[in-house]
């Protein structure tokens, strides 16, 4: 129990000792001191239900809905034994879960392809393997949102991934909107034009759940007080390989844009290579989709022995091109988070 549970638990008690008065004898008074004693049992219960989850407060049950390539919990690689992080992954649905019992108005930092410009340059920049400006967290400017720090002088302190989740609590200027961090921690102020404002009664009901340690996907949807578990498939994530192809980044982002076919460039050219179906964006080019299909061939592949062997992709998540239409046909935009874990 922390420091302030214990000291306003003791108030209540002071309180309902001092409304009840000390004379048991009477039976007036011995109504009114149950009856506070009540109201006190009542507010410590409601105080009790408002506190912070954390990752062992979130109920997983399976309720497998898509069926094909199902992995266990633990199952086999080559000579190691890989699983499904549950614990990483109720953490952040935590997260998630305090961010919509706080109320409040959501928003996602948007910034794909720099459609809302490119963000100013930070003081402390470095360059990454891909010559890329690049904050000290590892965050990219190309496809960002400046976030600037506001005690006394505002400073562009890093960048925001596109994609981001965050939550509106106030505009200090004409331009600038100030927000607090669920995808990342602090508050920062952010140009407008970087931030897609959403409804307060949003509700992250559906989590698209991926593990690149262990190159593995799962989905999960929340019905009543649990999380069900509808699929656990294998999985391919972006590499490091510069120049053209990156990591798939860690973090809680937002189901952005869908595509039932999202085409693809031949690394360094403007010329389409081919596809890959059923495509679900959460962050820059990032993308969950099926199997990638290369010219000259035209129909979807429904499996690749590569899924859920080592990172190989440009950023975007393989996965069975059937898994990939359940996640296109289940996922709501704007109400699906992607959670991203190592």
């Amino acid at each position: 129990m922390s420091k302030f549970t214990w000291t306003f638990s003791s108030f209540l008690i002071a309180l309902a000792l001092f409304t009840a008065g000390c004379s048991p004898g009477d039976s007036n008074e011995s109504d009114e001191s149950h009856e506070t004693a009540a109201k006190v049992d009542s507010l410590l219960v409601e105080q009790e239900d408002k506190k912070e989850l954390t990752g062992e407060d979130i109920q997983l049950e399976k309720k497998i809905r898509y069926e094909q390539y199902h992995l266990d919990d633990e199952y086999p690689y080559q000579d190691t034994i890989r699983r499904f992080q549950w614990e990483k992954i109720q953490e952040h649905i935590a997260v998630m879960e305090n961010a919509m019992a706080a109320g409040g108005s959501w928003a996602v930092l948007s910034n794909y392809r720099n459609m809302n410009g490119e963000a100013p340059t930070v003081g402390d920049f470095v360059r990454n393997d891909y010559g890329r400006v690049s904050d000290q967290q590892g965050v990219e400017r190309y496809q960002s949102a400046p976030l600037y720090t506001f005690n006394g002088d505002t400073v562009l302190t890093r960048y925001g991934r596109d994609g981001w989740i965050a939550k509106i609590i106030g505009s200090d200027t004409t331009d600038m909107v100030r927000v607090a961090g669920v995808s990342f921690e602090g508050e920062y102020l952010v140009p407008k034009r970087y931030v897609i404002p959403w409804r307060d009664s949003v509700h992250f009901n559906k989590v698209v759940a991926v593990d690149v340690t262990n190159q593995n996907i799962a989905t999960l949807e929340k019905s009543g007080d649990e999380w069900h578990i509808l699929s656990m498939n294998p999985a391919t994530t972006g590499v490091h390989g510069p120049p053209y192809a990156h990591e798939t980044p860690i973090g809680i982002f937002a189901v952005q844009e869908q595509k039932e076919k999202m085409y693809y460039l031949r690394d360094g050219t403007s010329e389409i290579a081919g596809f890959a179906p059923y495509a679900s964006r959460f962050t820059n080019g990032g993308y969950v989709h099926g199997v990638p299909t290369q010219y000259p061939r035209k129909g979807i592949i429904e499996y690749s022995p590569t899924l859920g062997t080592i990172p190989r992709s440009h950023m975007c998540v393989r996965n069975a091109s059937s898994h990939s239409k359940f996640v296109y046909d289940w996922a709501v935009i704007k109400e699906t988070a992607v959670i991203v874990i190592d």
